[in-house]
């Protein structure tokens, strides 16, 4: 599928922070068809058991396409967090190899948006999925004294025109 934009990565953030010596670094991509997808990898410190990533980890990345998911529809200035997440863990989520995540937005509506995210392996045979429900709010009920716009002060033009799943 056609990439259509890159979007930021933050400081911090473990999922798409640049400077988080732990995190995953992950890009973000809008995709022609309207929701956001993401080529990443955990690795051996994100485990919970032996070859296998930890479940709250690979939820943490579905919760982050949500939000991505968001921006795909209305702009990296739409802000908001998680109310729900429903997950349903399919197989096992290596660690140490390529994955492919997907996010796109079911509804929305001017305070709330409800989306489906999912997480694949290279072949792309599907791991875990989320529905997760989203309260759309401004930076400063989010936090205090925090520059949205300076936290997420990267971007990072890596050629990619194509992902395919």
């Amino acid at each position: 599928m056609k990439v259509v934009s890159r979007q930021r990565n933050s400081r911090m953030c473990f999922v798409c922070g640049m400077d988080n010596p732990v995190g995953l670094k992950a890009p973000f991509y809008n995709m022609e068809d309207g929701s956001v997808m993401t080529r990443f990898r955990f690795e051996e410190e994100h485990q919970s058991f032996p070859q296998r990533v930890h479940g709250g980890l690979a939820a943490t990345m579905l919760d982050e396409l949500g939000l991505r998911a968001l921006w795909a529809l209305e702009g990296e200035d739409t802000l908001g967090v998680t109310m729900s997440m429903a997950v349903k863990y399919r197989k096992p989520v290596p660690y140490g190899e390529e994955l492919l995540g997907k996010g796109i937005v079911i509804k929305a509506t001017s305070k709330f948006a409800t989306m489906k995210t999912e997480i694949y392996d290279c072949t792309g045979i599907l791991l875990v999925s989320g529905d997760l429900r989203y309260i759309k709010l401004d930076a400063e009920q989010i936090a205090e004294n925090v520059d949205a716009h300076e936290e997420m002060c990267y971007m990072i033009e890596d050629g990619v025109t194509e992902i395919v799943l």
